[in-house]
């Protein structure tokens, strides 16, 4: 699912003269519109798929049109947000059995490099740092768009996937082998600063 950060920068070159450096910027999270996600899924028992999602977290990315590979993104995430939609679940979610949340209010992101293939298809290396442990992932990243919004602002939006093991992060919890890998979806509008 990945989409090109080289390939719009191309388009909007190509659009009517625009220049394509025009787009480029410090993006903050839209936090006060809610237009961002961090949702989960994990295989229970191998018979179906537990979703939740992180209802507290703020970030921001740079986006470098011309030279994407110079892009960069951060995250912090309130841990203590997670949400199951099952209150007790949430709560053993949140002890040490899971994300240890007293201990480590936080996790974040900080990408390290954005690669582009010759298709122009980018990944976003970075460090992802949760219960304590900090361990490099990858980001699948899709740009969904860009443009002016109704109120004089320029919004930019992005989703990334990556999957990473529990046992990754130390997380001692034992769920079974189909439960060993945690898949997240990240979606963000970002407002250019």
């Amino acid at each position: 699912m990945k989409k090109l950060l080289l390939a719009s920068a191309v388009s909007l070159t190509m659009a009517g003269g625009v220049q394509a450096s025009e787009h480029s910027g410090t993006y903050a999270f839209d936090t006060e519109g809610a237009h961002q996600f961090i949702t989960f899924k994990i295989s229970h028992l191998g018979y179906s798929w537990l979703y939740g999602r992180f209802n507290d977290f703020d970030g921001q990315f740079a986006y470098d049109a011309e030279n994407p590979e110079n892009s960069s993104v951060q995250v912090t995430i309130d841990t203590s947000s997670v949400d199951s939609n099952h209150g007790e679940r949430d709560k053993h979610l949140r002890s040490d059995d899971f994300l240890h949340v007293s201990e480590y209010p936080e996790a974040t992101f900080k990408s390290k490099r954005v690669e582009v293939d010759e298709e122009g298809e980018a990944d976003i290396i970075g460090d992802l740092t949760l219960r304590g442990v900090t361990k490099e992932i990858t980001l699948d990243v899709e740009m969904l768009g860009h443009g002016e919004d109704p109120w004089g602002g320029y919004r930019m939006g992005f989703e990334a996937e990556t999957e990473f093991k529990l046992s990754d992060f130390g997380i001692p919890m034992d769920l079974g082998k189909a439960s060993e890998t945690v898949e997240m979806i990240i979606s963000v509008e970002g407002i250019r600063q």
